[in-house]
C-alpha cells in the first residue's frame, strides 16, 4: 500500500467490499490496519481474514450489503481506529506468516504417496453423494494429467536448478536452499 493510498482509508471509517468472489483479500487487510471497520460480502475466504468484531458480513445481495451498512454504522462509536490498527500489527505479523507457511509446506512435503486407488477408497468415505462425486473428480484428474504427460511429457519439461539465497532473519546471516 503506497502513502496516498493509506491517507485515503485513514480519512474513511468504514471500508465497502463487495465482491462476489474472493480467495483472502488483502485490501480488507490493509482498510483494517489503517483502522476502517470492513462491511464485506461474505465470500470465499473472507470470513476467516478478520475477527468478528473488527467485520461485518452480508450475503451477496444488494439488500443484505445495505443492512450490513446500517449495523457498521451504529457499532461505528465503539470502534477506535488505533486500537484497531494496532491489533493488526499484531495478528499479521508478515515474519510470523511467511514461518507459518513455510511449516505447512514442509508438513505437505512430509505427506505419504498414495496410490490412486488409496485416494478412491479413502475419498468413498466421504459420504454416500460426496464420496462418489469425490471419486469421479480424481478420476478425471487424473485422466487429464495422463494425457498432459502424453502431450508433454515430464521429462522434456526443464526443471529449475537448486539456488542458495542468503537471508537474514533475526538480525543473522541464514542461508536457504531452494527447491
Amino acid at each position: 500500500m503506497d502513502l496516498n493510498e493509506c491517507g485515503l482509508l485513514i480519512s474513511g471509517h468504514i471500508f465497502l467490499n463487495s465482491s462476489l468472489t474472493e480467495a483472502f483479500c488483502i485490501a480488507i487487510l490493509e482498510a483494517a490496519s489503517c483502522g476502517l471497520l470492513t462491511v464485506s460480502t461474505r465470500v470465499g475466504g473472507v470470513p476467516e481474514v478478520l475477527p468478528d468484531d473488527m467485520i461485518v458480513l452480508a450475503e451477496p445481495d444488494p439488500s443484505d450489503m445495505v443492512h450490513a451498512i446500517r449495523k457498521a454504522i451504529s457499532i461505528l462509536p465503539n470502534i477506535d481506529p488505533q486500537v484497531m490498527h494496532d491489533r493488526m500489527k499484531r495478528l499479521y505479523n508478515w515474519n510470523d506468516v511467511a514461518e507459518r507457511t513455510e511449516i505447512v509446506y514442509n508438513r505437505a512435503l512430509k505427506c505419504s504417496d498414495q496410490s490412486l486407488l488409496e485416494r478412491l477408497s479413502r475419498y468413498l468415505s466421504c459420504g454416500a453423494w460426496a464420496g462418489k462425486l469425490f471419486c469421479m473428480v480424481m478420476i478425471i484428474d487424473f485422466l487429464i494429467w495422463h494425457l498432459l504427460e502424453l502431450l508433454k511429457p515430464a521429462k522434456d519439461i526443464e526443471e529449475v536448478p537448486d539456488v542458495a539465497l542468503p537471508c537474514h532473519q533475526h538480525g543473522e546471516r541464514v542461508d536457504h536452499v531452494f527447491h
